[in-house]
Protein backbone atom coordinates (compact mmCIF):
# COMPACT_ATOMS: atom_id res chain seq x y z
CA UNK A 1 0.00 0.00 0.00
CA UNK A 2 2.87 2.35 0.73
CA UNK A 3 4.14 2.08 -2.85
CA UNK A 4 0.72 3.03 -4.24
CA UNK A 5 0.41 5.84 -1.70
CA UNK A 6 3.85 7.15 -2.71
CA UNK A 7 2.79 7.22 -6.37
CA UNK A 8 -0.52 8.93 -5.60
CA UNK A 9 1.22 11.62 -3.54
CA UNK A 10 3.47 12.51 -6.48
CA UNK A 11 0.55 13.14 -8.84
CA UNK A 12 -0.59 16.76 -9.07
CA UNK A 13 -4.11 15.50 -9.80
CA UNK A 14 -5.56 12.04 -10.20
CA UNK A 15 -6.35 11.07 -13.78
CA UNK A 16 -9.77 9.55 -14.42
CA UNK A 17 -8.21 6.48 -16.04
CA UNK A 18 -5.49 5.71 -13.45
CA UNK A 19 -4.36 2.07 -13.56
CA UNK A 20 -1.69 0.10 -11.74
CA UNK A 21 -0.18 -2.96 -13.41
CA UNK A 22 0.75 -5.42 -10.66
CA UNK A 23 1.55 -9.07 -10.08
CA UNK A 24 -0.88 -11.55 -8.56
CA UNK A 25 -0.34 -10.54 -4.92
CA UNK A 26 -3.82 -9.93 -3.41
CA UNK A 27 -2.53 -6.98 -1.34
CA UNK A 28 -3.03 -4.72 -4.38
CA UNK A 29 -6.77 -5.47 -4.45
CA UNK A 30 -6.93 -4.71 -0.73
CA UNK A 31 -5.12 -1.42 -1.36
CA UNK A 32 -7.57 -0.59 -4.16
CA UNK A 33 -10.47 -1.17 -1.76
CA UNK A 34 -8.81 0.87 1.00
CA UNK A 35 -8.17 3.87 -1.25
CA UNK A 36 -11.70 3.67 -2.73
CA UNK A 37 -13.09 4.07 0.80
CA UNK A 38 -11.17 7.35 0.92
CA UNK A 39 -12.46 8.61 -2.43
CA UNK A 40 -9.44 7.59 -4.53
CA UNK A 41 -10.34 5.26 -7.38
CA UNK A 42 -8.04 3.40 -9.75
CA UNK A 43 -7.97 0.18 -11.73
CA UNK A 44 -5.72 -2.73 -10.81
CA UNK A 45 -4.47 -4.83 -13.74
CA UNK A 46 -3.06 -8.08 -12.40
CA UNK A 47 -0.59 -9.94 -14.59
CA UNK A 48 -0.55 -13.43 -13.16
CA UNK A 49 1.91 -16.25 -13.73
CA UNK A 50 4.42 -16.85 -16.49
CA UNK A 51 2.02 -17.38 -19.39
CA UNK A 52 -0.76 -15.34 -20.94
CA UNK A 53 -3.79 -17.24 -19.64
CA UNK A 54 -6.11 -14.21 -19.72
CA UNK A 55 -6.50 -11.02 -21.82
CA UNK A 56 -5.10 -8.74 -19.08
CA UNK A 57 -1.93 -10.82 -18.71
CA UNK A 58 -1.48 -10.87 -22.47
CA UNK A 59 -1.87 -7.09 -22.83
CA UNK A 60 0.31 -6.08 -19.89
CA UNK A 61 2.92 -8.88 -19.90
CA UNK A 62 5.67 -6.61 -21.38
CA UNK A 63 5.33 -4.24 -18.41
CA UNK A 64 5.67 -7.10 -15.94
CA UNK A 65 8.71 -8.38 -17.82
CA UNK A 66 10.39 -4.97 -17.49
CA UNK A 67 9.88 -5.00 -13.72
CA UNK A 68 11.03 -8.62 -13.38
CA UNK A 69 14.17 -7.84 -15.41
CA UNK A 70 14.90 -4.88 -13.16
CA UNK A 71 14.47 -7.12 -10.09
CA UNK A 72 16.90 -9.73 -11.48
CA UNK A 73 19.46 -7.06 -12.33
CA UNK A 74 19.13 -5.51 -8.89
CA UNK A 75 19.49 -8.86 -7.11
CA UNK A 76 22.51 -9.72 -9.24
CA UNK A 77 24.21 -6.50 -8.19
CA UNK A 78 23.15 -6.60 -4.54
CA UNK A 79 24.03 -10.25 -3.83
CA UNK A 80 27.85 -9.77 -3.99
CA UNK A 81 27.64 -7.11 -1.28
CA UNK A 82 26.49 -9.73 1.28
CA UNK A 83 24.17 -7.11 2.71
CA UNK A 84 25.22 -4.13 4.74
CA UNK A 85 25.99 -3.67 8.41
CA UNK A 86 23.81 -0.58 8.66
CA UNK A 87 20.62 0.72 7.09
CA UNK A 88 22.47 3.71 5.63
CA UNK A 89 24.58 1.41 3.46
CA UNK A 90 21.51 -0.33 2.07
CA UNK A 91 19.72 2.95 1.39
CA UNK A 92 22.80 4.37 -0.35
CA UNK A 93 23.18 1.26 -2.49
CA UNK A 94 19.53 1.27 -3.58
CA UNK A 95 19.57 5.01 -4.31
CA UNK A 96 22.73 4.81 -6.41
CA UNK A 97 21.63 1.63 -8.19
CA UNK A 98 18.28 3.13 -9.21
CA UNK A 99 19.99 6.33 -10.38
CA UNK A 100 22.45 4.30 -12.46
CA UNK A 101 19.82 1.93 -13.85
CA UNK A 102 17.35 4.67 -14.88
CA UNK A 103 19.51 7.67 -15.78
CA UNK A 104 22.99 6.43 -16.72
CA UNK A 105 22.99 2.78 -17.87
CA UNK A 106 22.37 2.14 -21.58
CA UNK A 107 19.84 -0.67 -22.12
CA UNK A 108 20.11 -3.07 -25.03
CA UNK A 109 16.30 -3.33 -25.15
CA UNK A 110 16.25 0.43 -25.77
CA UNK A 111 18.87 0.24 -28.53
CA UNK A 112 21.64 1.48 -26.25
CA UNK A 113 19.67 4.40 -24.79
CA UNK A 114 18.98 5.14 -21.15
CA UNK A 115 15.36 4.81 -19.94
CA UNK A 116 15.13 8.39 -18.66
CA UNK A 117 17.06 10.98 -20.65
CA UNK A 118 18.40 13.97 -18.73
CA UNK A 119 19.50 16.54 -21.33
CA UNK A 120 22.24 17.93 -19.08
CA UNK A 121 24.00 14.54 -19.17
CA UNK A 122 23.74 13.89 -22.90
CA UNK A 123 26.94 15.58 -24.10
CA UNK A 124 29.23 14.63 -21.24
CA UNK A 125 32.25 12.60 -22.40
CA UNK A 126 32.24 9.65 -19.97
CA UNK A 127 30.47 7.97 -17.06
CA UNK A 128 32.42 9.71 -14.24
CA UNK A 129 31.41 13.10 -15.69
CA UNK A 130 27.76 12.00 -15.90
CA UNK A 131 27.82 10.72 -12.30
CA UNK A 132 29.37 13.99 -11.10
CA UNK A 133 26.76 16.08 -12.92
CA UNK A 134 23.86 13.90 -11.72
CA UNK A 135 25.01 14.16 -8.10
CA UNK A 136 25.48 17.93 -8.44
CA UNK A 137 21.97 18.25 -9.88
CA UNK A 138 20.52 16.18 -7.03
CA UNK A 139 22.36 18.29 -4.46
CA UNK A 140 21.08 21.51 -6.04
CA UNK A 141 17.53 20.13 -6.01
CA UNK A 142 17.76 19.21 -2.32
CA UNK A 143 19.14 22.64 -1.43
CA UNK A 144 16.33 24.30 -3.39
CA UNK A 145 13.71 22.16 -1.63
CA UNK A 146 15.19 23.00 1.78
CA UNK A 147 15.08 26.75 1.11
Amino acid sequence: MKAIDDVLRKLASLPDDLSFVVDGNPIYLLAQHFFAQHGISFDVRQVIGLTNEDPVSEEFRPLKQIIERFNRTFKGNYRPTHGFGAEEGSVSFVTLFVAYFNFLRPHSALEGRVPVVIPELADLPHMPARWTKLIAMAQAFLQQEAA
